[in-house]
């Protein structure tokens, strides 16, 4: 197994919930911990049924209890797949708040997701990348194994970031690494840009120019990484959930290169997470994995 020379963060943060679906993501976790060397943090945040105000020091009291169970039963569970270090926090504010709370120690946050479809609008999934300062693992299950890791690479800060990250993961896993642009985004270019879209020779040059000066670095770093480069004149929608189809993981960053509110997903990684087929890694800009600068 690889290793990156690394100045890591203490742990990975789990959020679970106890449900079969959750055993997948803390599969993940779990393999994200082992191989990193890290503790394994698991959270489950307990929910009070009553309104706000109200006061029954009994009821707390058993669904505390509960929790505490709930707990204690996951991180016996984790102990069993191979965790070495494994830590309970019990929180009792919405799930979301909890984990951008408790990540000020992570290295990254693993959480799970269901089977390929539409997620909610406010599920923890597709909230919490938008919030989290450290890259978000959202495992979907029972998602078939290959032995692959795709990136989403586009020239923003983010797509840099999404690369540092499914570099590690690649070599942590001995997996190879496929890195794609989907280059057709007029719509996300400044307006000096725009007459790139009317020669496509002249745009494939230009995008392989950026791929080559954002992959160089890598393969100087881990000249025994697989990496496939991939220039697709797609939209980058299509030219990754293509990709998705082969992959164990797909990285992408939180926002591309067009302007969004910072409180929301970029409509690429929000695509990502409703349709991809495989687990969806999003990386903050701010806040790539601390191992992977170059």
């Amino acid at each position: 197994m690889g290793r990156l020379p690394r100045n890591q963060r203490p742990n990975v943060l789990f959020g679970y919930d106890g449900t079969q679906e959750n055993d997948a993501a803390l599969r993940w976790a779990v393999a994200e911990a082992r191989t990193r060397e890290l503790a394994l943090v698991i959270c489950h945040c307990w929910h009070w049924p009553y309104p706000p105000g109200h006061v029954d020091d009994n009821a707390e009291a058993v669904i505390r209890r509960a929790g505490e169970r709930l707990l204690e039963r996951g991180a016996r569970r984790a102990r069993d797949l191979g965790a070495d270090t494994v830590r309970r926090r019990l929180r009792s504010e919405p799930v979301r708040e909890a984990l951008v709370r408790e990540s000020e120690d992570a290295e990254l946050i693993v959480v799970g997701t269901h089977e390929c479809h539409r997620l909610a609008a406010g599920s923890t999934a597709m909230r919490l990348p938008a919030q989290a300062r450290r890259p978000v693992i959202a495992v979907r299950h029972a998602a078939p194994s290959r032995g692959l890791v795709v990136a989403g690479v586009d020239g923003s800060a983010g797509g840099e970031a999404a690369l540092g990250l499914a570099v590690d993961e690649a070599v942590l896993r001995g997996w190879p690494l496929r890195v794609v642009y989907g280059a057709w985004e007029p719509g996300a270019v400044p307006e000096s840009e725009l007459p790139l879209f009317t020669d496509k020779a002249r745009l494939a040059r230009t995008r392989a120019a950026m791929l080559e000066r954002v992959t160089a670095p890598w393969r100087e770093r881990c000249p025994d990484l697989d990496m496939q480069v991939s220039l697709v004149l797609e939209r980058p929608r299509e030219a990754l959930l293509d990709a998705a189809r082969d992959a164990d993981l797909l990285v992408v960053g939180d926002r591309g290169t067009g302007q969004i509110d910072p409180l929301l997903l970029g409509a690429t990684s929000s695509a990502m997470l409703h349709h991809a087929p495989c687990t969806v890694a999003i990386v903050p800009q701010a806040g790539p994995p601390s191992g992977s600068s170059v």
